[in-house]
């Protein structure tokens, strides 16, 4: 783990998060300024900057949670299709996005928008009680399986 990485301090529990799931080697927790309702994070605690550079058994480790995780998230929210994406934009420690998609939009790249100035903001954050709320939910829905 490193001091000053955001992800490191959240699985060390410095910082707070709504956790979903947490083991040995993995957790899940919200995303707090989500796609969507129920956007979920799942980080290795060990700092890895690259998802290339973890082992492949914890990479497994990742998607069979991130698996799990879109089952139940394709029945809480009614959606056909659950996103699945490691990134390392915003935070250098490797990190899948597990996203409920209720449009194609929802989860793209920038390389099929046609036009190339276009602007971004982050979504805004939801409230501490309603992330706490689906935190709950996700959490109770991936532990009664």
């Amino acid at each position: 783990m490193t001091d000053n990485c955001l992800f490191c301090r959240i699985a060390r529990h410095e910082i707070p998060a709504h956790i979903i799931h947490e083991d040995d080697r993995l957790m899940a927790f919200l995303d707090i300024q989500p796609v969507r309702p129920g956007h979920t994070l799942i980080i290795p605690k060990q700092h890895y900057p690259y998802y290339e550079d973890m082992p492949a058994d914890l990479a497994g480790h990742i998607v069979n949670l991130g698996q799990k995780l879109g089952r139940h998230m394709k029945r809480l929210y009614g959606v056909e299709r659950v996103g699945f994406a490691f990134t390392g934009i915003h935070v250098a420690h490797t990190h899948a996005h597990v996203i409920p998609m209720h449009h194609t939009q929802d989860v793209t790249s920038t390389q099929y928008i046609e036009q190339q100035n276009l602007t971004f903001k982050m979504p805004p954050q939801p409230p501490q009680e309603a992330l706490a709320a689906t935190a709950a939910e996700l959490r109770g829905e991936l532990h009664a399986s």
